[in-house]
């Protein structure tokens, strides 16, 4: 396996950095615990039966019937009259509202979902239900804590095996959902300044340099990182390479990071990590990519957005999610087994949360192997991302189309047609999700829509759309976040 780029600085940082750790006696090693299938004798009790052969996950060539269910849904009608009156849920109603929502007489309105992230559609893949079900009869649930005291069993160790294989990285952190695995990696990345001043000689910050439109968990993860003293922040324009440049040109710091999603939620467009890469061999900056959209839907095999890009080895670590294109819940930092060993004891969230249940990880593992092998699924996005460009004139590059009405009213208002033709949509009308005049439609393209799905949507969206998208909003960064 051809593993990750060596950053040979950062390398003796963090193993300074344990050293430090390992003379205070507050090294907490992971524990591994092997399952027994209850009921069962063996001739070692403490064997761990359940093997993971990639033989036993069937997969299938080509949509099947049970696929369609993933984006199928009904709502209740009251709700849905609620959304085409423009009146959502308050405190004051909520409650009387959900009672009538759970009322044996409430009717409901079926509907297309073109507002999920199961892009791959494996919501009700049956190869990744039986692993489920099987796990959850065999387990129950699996030991409850964390993986630093009980959680950590053969379950998590395979699935994140399968993970670091996926990302070619040398080892992997399995955390209990993507916004935590970012909090984990960069608060770790932040306790680096401070482990390293217990030496003889003061240490100066650490400079990380965040992308201006950075998902809200990489945003708290960098302020619990500052809180710890040894960072100092930059923010870059958004995908700007010049002034990144420039900003690392002129800094000063011997350790530098830089951290950015692949795939930007609310805008729909990858972040250039072809000049990333180039940079990082002109700067010697750590690179940190949050791949939560791109791991699983981008790469020959699904290995994520630097894989599609061939730059799997010039990002040193990466961030990503098993509740999108793996359609289960969790998360996963991909990196060195050095840094692995910093994360689970300096990464906060990662050491004070109770691991997954097992069946969730069982799940997640037989997501990633399914996601793997059936590669027609990536193949049907990029068909669906092209018919709905041809049919719209609104670019597309990603499963993420960001359809920028700009008006919030009239973003409404096109949400709620669709809604009365069978499509959800959700509108994002202005902060604090994107910038003031830049209301949109987040329109997400799975391997499971048809052809016919996004005539029929795109229809009804070519009526609203407005070609000239606005200017970024800098100002409104905060509110963003």
């Amino acid at each position: 396996m051809e593993l990750m780029g060596k950053n040979s600085s950062w390398d003796l940082w963090v193993e300074e950095s344990l050293k430090t750790l390992e003379s205070k006696n507050i090294y907490m090693p992971l524990k591994p615990m092997n399952l027994s299938v209850s009921g069962q004798q063996y001739e070692d009790k403490y064997e761990a039966p359940t093997k993971f052969q990639e033989d036993e996950y069937q997969t299938f060539d080509g949509i099947q019937p049970w696929d369609r269910l993933a984006v199928q849904i009904s709502m209740p009608q009251s709700f849905i009259q609620q959304l085409l009156s423009a009146v959502d849920f308050t405190t004051k109603n909520e409650r009387d509202e959900l009672e009538k929502l759970s009322s044996k007489e409430q009717q409901f309105k079926k509907l297309t979902l073109f507002a999920g992230n199961d892009f791959l559609g494996l919501s009700r893949h049956p190869t990744i239900a039986k692993a489920t079900a099987k796990a959850a009869m065999e387990q129950g649930t699996g030991p409850r804590g964390s993986p630093l005291i009980c959680g950590y069993t053969n379950y998590h160790i395979a699935l994140e095996s399968i993970l670091a294989k996926l990302k070619k990285k040398e080892a992997c952190v399995v955390c209990s959902s993507g916004y935590v695995a970012n909090m984990s990696l960069l608060s770790a990345i932040g306790s680096v300044t401070t482990l390293l001043s217990a030496g003889p000689a003061k240490e100066e910050k650490t400079a990380i340099f965040s992308d201006q439109f950075n998902h809200a968990s990489i945003i708290d993860g960098l302020t619990i990182a500052q809180r710890l003293g040894g960072v100092e922040l930059f923010v870059y324009q958004h995908n700007d390479m010049s002034h990144l440049d420039a900003l690392l040109t002129n800094c000063k710091m011997k350790r530098k990071v830089v951290v950015t999603d692949s795939l930007f939620s609310m805008d729909g467009d990858f972040a250039p990590v072809v000049e990333l890469a180039r940079l990082r061999k002109k700067h010697g900056f750590l690179l940190v990519l949050d791949d939560a959209h791109g791991s699983f839907v981008w790469g020959k095999n699904g290995g994520g957005v630097a894989e599609e890009f061939n730059c799997e080895n010039d990002v040193d670590i990466c961030v990503g999610t098993l509740s999108k294109g793996a359609s289960c819940v969790g998360g996963f930092i991909a990196c060195s087994k050095t840094w692995k060993q910093l994360i689970q004891i300096m990464g906060r969230s990662y050491a004070f949360s109770t691991a997954a249940p097992v069946p969730l990880a069982a799940a997640s593992y037989a997501s990633v192997m399914v996601a793997r092998k059936e590669s027609w699924r990536r193949i049907e996005i990029r068909k669906r991302m092209q018919e709905f460009q041809a049919l719209t004139g609104i670019p597309v590059t990603t499963q993420i189309a960001c359809v920028i009405i700009g008006d919030p009213d009239k973003t409404r208002r096109a949400s709620q047609e669709l809604l009365e033709s069978g499509f959800f949509v959700v509108p994002i009308l202005g902060p604090p999700t994107v910038p003031l005049n830049t209301a949109r439609l987040r329109v997400t393209l799975t391997a499971v829509h048809t052809t016919e799905d996004v005539k029929k949507l795109a229809t009804i969206i070519s009526k609203y759309v407005r070609l000239q998208i606005p200017s970024s909003d800098t100002s409104s960064l905060s509110a963003r976040l």
